[in-house]
């Protein structure tokens, strides 16, 4: 996976701000499903929460906290 090797080459604090703006993509994705409004890419939702997961992962593995 591309993806995942990509971010296994970047450091905790990089990891760390990557996490920060996949968490303000995930709470934007989740205001537009509960208002009801159709998501230009109904994937994304799915793909943002394993992106975040693969993040903490890494972290969990360097040492560095995940919260």
């Amino acid at each position: 996976m591309k993806r995942s090797k990509e971010l296994q080459s970047l450091s905790s604090g990089e990891l760390q701000k990557r996490l920060e703006e996949f968490k303000k993509e995930l709470l934007k994705l989740n205001v537009q499903v509960a208002s009801g409004a159709n998501t230009a890419n109904p994937g994304k939702l799915r793909q943002t929460k394993k992106s975040i997961a693969r993040i903490n992962g890494l972290l969990c593995g360097k040492g560095g906290s995940s919260e």
